[in-house]
């Protein structure tokens, strides 16, 4: 017994830490789809005051388009702000085509190029004493999402 539990409190905290790291990197990814589900939809031709790249970083960090000017006290996962997030709504811009033999279309789309938005991001995790007592540093990881514009 006296050998079995310090290995098991090891083991104990090294699952809680992967839970942890794991728990705050599905946190994050699913404020990058989020933020990238309403940059897509976002059209600023339509209303020019829409600030579509702030509100879309603003989503993806806090779930809400506007933090009230405090994105630390309401961001999903801590130290994980809107700043770090990169918004690009013009990641790929695809040209509709129509092939001459067959008339079909490579994409279904109303205008002449098909556009995709990109959300992406990099979170250094550092989580509790036990990577640092085992010598390892902290972990980043990078996540990104597209979506294919739509408009509204």
């Amino acid at each position: 017994m006296t050998l079995i539990t310090p290995l098991m409190i090891s083991l104990s905290a090294g699952v809680f830490e992967f839970g942890n790291l794991l728990h705050q990197k599905l946190l994050i990814e699913a404020g990058l789809n989020d933020g990238a589900r309403y940059a897509a939809r976002c059209n600023q031709t339509f209303n020019t005051t829409l600030d579509c790249v702030n509100y879309a970083k603003n989503i993806a960090a806090t779930g809400s388009y506007n933090c009230g000017g405090n994105c630390t006290v309401a961001s999903r996962v801590t130290g994980w702000l809107p700043a770090a997030v990169t918004v690009d709504l013009n990641h790929l811009v695809i040209p509709v085509t129509v092939d001459p033999n067959t008339g079909l279309a490579n994409y279904h789309s109303v205008t002449t190029n098909v556009r995709v938005v990109r959300l992406e991001t990099s979170f250094t995790y550092t989580g509790a004493s036990l990577l640092s007592y085992l010598g390892l540093g902290p972990i980043t990881f990078s996540a990104g999402h597209e979506e294919r514009y739509i408009g509204w």
